[in-house]
C-alpha cells in the first residue's frame, strides 16, 4: 500500500487541539459568516440560496427562512460535518458554515448574529477535542474505525469526471475517459507513490469534459451563424423596413428585461458590500492556510495527512462543478456563497504565509463579486459548459455517496464485525425506508456514530465483545 494510503488511514490520529491563533480565527470567522447570513448577503447552503430572494424582498419572514435553512442543513451538520471532523481531525464547511447560516438568519438583531456565530465557533474549537478524547477512550473506538472511509472516498471520488462525461456525451467518450483515468492512476501509483494517485486522473478528466462541452458549443454557434447567413441570402427581411424585424426585437427585449434587471440589481447589491466580502474571503483563505480546515470529504483526509498539494488539486477541480450554480443563484437571489466559488480553498492550502492568505483571499473575492455579471453572460452563451457543471455536481454527489456508504460499512465491520454491519447497514436502510429523515449523503456516517454508541452500550451490558485489532 502506498504512502498516500498509509497516511490517509492514519488521519484519525490527528488532534483537534487547536492553537490560540487557530481558535481565534475560527471564532471570528464564524461570527463574520453569521453576520453576513443575517444581512442576507451570503449563505453556504446552495439549497437555501434560491429562497433568499423572497426574504430579501420581504415576501418571506425571518423565521420561515430560518426553518428552511435548518431543515436543509441539519442532516449535513450532524451526519456529515461532525463525523468527518472527529474522524479526520480537520474542520470542514458543513460543521462551521451551515450552523452559522442558521444562527445568522435566526438572530432577530444585527448585533446578536456575530455573537451567536462566535459562540458556535468557540463550541467547535473548545468542545470537539474533548469529545474526540472521550470517543477514543471507549471500548469500541468508532472514530478510529471511521478512518476506513478514507480509501473509498479518495479513490471513488476520482471517477466523477468519467460519470459526468458519460451522462452528457455518451458511453463511448465516457469509456475512453474511464480508461485514461485508470491508466493515469496506475501510472501515478507506480512512478510517484508519494503523490495522490487521483490528482492527474481528475485533472485530465475535467479537461476532457470541458473540452467536449466547449467544442459542442462552438460547433453549435458556427451552425447558427451559417443558418442565419443562409436565411439572409434567401431574401429574409434585413431589419428596419418591415414590421417583423423591429417588433420581434422589442418583444425579445421585453422578455429578457425582467431577468436582466433582476441580475443587474443583485450584482449591484453585492458590489455595494464589496469590503465585507473581501474580509470574508480573507478569513476563509486564512483558515485554509492554517491547514486545520478541508473544503470537502476527500480534502479533509488529504489535509489530515499533510498532502496539501493533493488537497488543492481536488478542491480546484470541484470548482468547475459549482461556478454556474453559485453564479446563477447569486444573481437570481442577491445572496452570494460564503466560500464564493471556493477558489480560496486551494489557494489557501498552498500559500506559505498567513499574510499572503489574507491578501489573496480578499483579492479573489473582490474579483469574483465584480465579475458575477460577466460570468452570468458568458454562461448564457455556453449552454453545454453550463450543463457540464450540473453533470459534474451530480457525479460528485453520486461518487461520494457510494464512497461514504462503502466506507461506513468498512468502519462498521472494523468496530463490530457482522453485528456492526447489521446495525449500521440496518440504520441506513431504515432511513431510506422512512423517506430519508437524514439526507442520503450524511446517513451512513450518522449511522456509524449511532452504531458505535449502541455497540458500546452492548459491551457494558456484557452482550458484545469488541473486534480485535
Amino acid at each position: 500500500m502506498s504512502t498516500v494510503l498509509a497516511g490517509a488511514l492514519s488521519a484519525g490520529g490527528h488532534s483537534l487541539d487547536f492553537s490560540l491563533a487557530q481558535k481565534t480565527t475560527v471564532i471570528l470567522l464564524c461570527a463574520l459568516t453569521a453576520l453576513i447570513s443575517h444581512l442576507a448577503l451570503a449563505v453556504f447552503n446552495d439549497g437555501v440560496r434560491p429562497f433568499m430572494l423572497d426574504f430579501i424582498q420581504g415576501r418571506s419572514t425571518r423565521s420561515a427562512t430560518t426553518a428552511v435553512s435548518f431543515g436543509l442543513s441539519a442532516g449535513f451538520i450532524f451526519g456529515l460535518g461532525a463525523p468527518m471532523a472527529l474522524s479526520t481531525g480537520v474542520l470542514n464547511p458543513w460543521l462551521l458554515f451551515l450552523p452559522t447560516d442558521v444562527l445568522g438568519l435566526l438572530s432577530p438583531k444585527k448585533w446578536l448574529a456575530p455573537l451567536l456565530g462566535g459562540a458556535w465557533g468557540a463550541l467547535v474549537v473548545f468542545g470537539l477535542n474533548g469529545a474526540n478524547d472521550v470517543a477514543h477512550d471507549l471500548p469500541v473506538d468508532f472514530l478510529t474505525a471511521m478512518q476506513q472511509m478514507a480509501t473509498p472516498i479518495l479513490f471513488l471520488f476520482t471517477l466523477f469526471p468519467v460519470l459526468a462525461i458519460t451522462r452528457q456525451f455518451g458511453k463511448l467518450r465516457g469509456g475512453i475517459a474511464g480508461i485514461v483515468e485508470l491508466a493515469l492512476v496506475i501510472l501515478t501509483m507506480k512512478l510517484w507513490p508519494d503523490v495522490f494517485p487521483g490528482a492527474a486522473a481528475m485533472a485530465v478528466g475535467v479537461v476532457m469534459l470541458i473540452g467536449f462541452a466547449t467544442a459542442k458549443d462552438l460547433r453549435q454557434r458556427r451552425a447558427d451563424r451559417e443558418e442565419k447567413a443562409a436565411e439572409q441570402r434567401s431574401g429574409a427581411p434585413a431589419g428596419g423596413g418591415g414590421p417583423a424585424g423591429p417588433d420581434a426585437a422589442v418583444t425579445e427585449a421585453e422578455l429578457d428585461d425582467p431577468m436582466r434587471s433582476l441580475f443587474s440589481a443583485s450584482a449591484t447589491r453585492l458590489r455595494k458590500h464589496l469590503p465585507l466580502f473581501m474580509l470574508l474571503g480573507a478569513g476563509v483563505c486564512l483558515l485554509a492556510q492554517m491547514h486545520v480546515f478541508g473544503g470537502g470529504e476527500a480534502t479533509s483526509f488529504l489535509i489530515a495527512k499533510e498532502d496539501y498539494s493533493g488537497a488543492a488539486q481536488v478542491d480546484f477541480y470541484r470548482v468547475f462543478g459549482f461556478i454556474p450554480l453559485i453564479a446563477t443563484t447569486a444573481l437570481a437571489s442577491g445572496a452570494y456563497a460564503i466560500a464564493g466559488f471556493t477558489f480560496v480553498y486551494p489557494i489557501g492550502y498552498l500559500l506559505p504565509s498567513p499574510w499572503l492568505a489574507l491578501l489573496a483571499g480578499a483579492a479573489v473575492f473582490a474579483v469574483e463579486v465584480l465579475a458575477l455579471s460577466w460570468i452570468g453572460r458568458m454562461l448564457g452563451r455556453l449552454p453545454s459548459v453550463r450543463d457540464s457543471s450540473e453533470h459534474l455536481r451530480n457525479a460528485i454527489s453520486e461518487s461520494l455517496w457510494l464512497a461514504i456508504l462503502f466506507g461506513s460499512l468498512l468502519a462498521a465491520n472494523t468496530m463490530g464485525g457482522g453485528l456492526g454491519i447489521l446495525i449500521v447497514g440496518g440504520l441506513y436502510l431504515l432511513n431510506e425506508a422512512t423517506g430519508r429523515v437524514v439526507v442520503r449523503m450524511a446517513a451512513a456516517p450518522a449511522a456509524v456514530l449511532v452504531g458505535g454508541v449502541l455497540l458500546n452500550l452492548l459491551y457494558w451490558l456484557d452482550l458484545f465483545t469488541p473486534v480485535k485489532g
